[in-house]
């Protein structure tokens, strides 16, 4: 059976709910972070709930930061639900809703910034640089075509909206928010974060072409917290299709975008909420991209129940 989920309330403070998470207290020094199957397009949350979606993006979380033990620290105490029940035990009566999608974590101080690392021109950048040939007011080289790679990975941190799109920044402008050491070692470890990942993904036959990461910082110490290397986060695309100078298939929601972009452009979506009804078909083919980059990273299916 499969099991979509939209969240409902836990015995716990919510300290935030973002278009996709819900963040509980649990402690002074532990957070709940619970994904649910909600899915948002051009800023706009949808009505209908994408299944697996909210495990998908948690699960492929911890198997990144599975792979970074021992190598950088970061915010995951748990992803497996029967010891998250265990270790907060009024959550029991919620293990089914938990399952597959909760991780208990660190609770830190977040810096206020995103960490942008991108290994080709896409998305934004490549808005912006086609207007003007810059990233965040910054030369980059010219002659640069659409999904190009970067010879080097350019760092592009990026200011953390609440609502709307986030707004890039310069790397002068994070050291004056920061201080030069902590704006240093964020970009040092962003790199090698996502130079990891990249390393991994392309065994698999994906390209990460960019990605965003967020720190924060408990005890003196800085960790690697929230999403990492997710199709929600990133930008996954199958190697053996990548052909630079236009916009690349991807591992993540672009049915749902793409079917969106049709109904704007056929005049019956202004893109503002409320948003269009789904088609069943949309919903299900989104689901599929999100279960298929978790195999394709993971090389196993997502184990929990209904997602075969």
């Amino acid at each position: 059976m499969t099991v979509v989920v939209g969240l409902t309330e836990l015995p716990l403070e919510r300290v935030r709910r973002g278009k996709v998470r819900d963040v509980y207290a649990v402690d002074d020094g532990r957070l709940l972070l619970v994904a649910s199957d909600r899915v948002s397009a051009f800023d706009v949350v949808m009505n209908e709930l994408v299944p697996h979606k909210g495990a998908v993006l948690t699960q492929i979380t911890a198997w990144w930061l599975r792979q970074f033990e021992g190598d950088l620290a970061h915010h995951m105490l748990s992803a497996d639900a029967g010891e998250i029940v265990n270790e907060v035990p009024a959550l029991a009566p919620h293990r089914a809703m938990l399952e597959g999608r909760a991780m208990l974590c660190r609770r830190t101080e977040v810096f206020p910034v995103e960490c942008v690392v991108r290994g080709y021109i896409s998305g934004s950048a490549w808005k912006e640089y086609k207007a003007s040939g810059t990233l965040a007011g910054e030369k980059l080289p010219p002659g640069m075509v659409e999904s190009d790679r970067f010879a080097t990975p350019v760092f592009s941190p990026a200011t953390k909206a609440e609502t709307g799109h986030d707004e890039n920044i310069t790397i002068a402008q994070m050291r004056k928010e920061l201080g030069p050491a902590t704006a240093a070692e964020l970009e040092r470890l962003s790199r090698h974060v996502y130079s990891r990942g990249r390393d991994i993904a392309a065994t698999r036959g994906i390209i990460i072409a960019d990605t965003k990461f967020e720190f924060g910082h408990v005890g003196g110490k800085i960790i690697l917290i929230d999403e990492v290397l997710t199709p929600d986060s990133s930008r996954f695309w199958p190697a053996d299709q990548y052909e630079p100078g236009k916009t690349q298939p991807s591992f993540d929601k672009q049915p749902l975008r793409d079917w969106l972009e049709a109904e704007k452009k056929a005049g019956r979506w202004d893109g503002n909420a409320p948003p269009p009804v789904l088609p069943d078909e949309v919903v299900t083919e989104t689901s599929r991209r999100y279960l298929n980059a978790f195999e394709r990273i993971t090389g196993a299916p997502l184990a929990i129940a209904g997602a075969e």
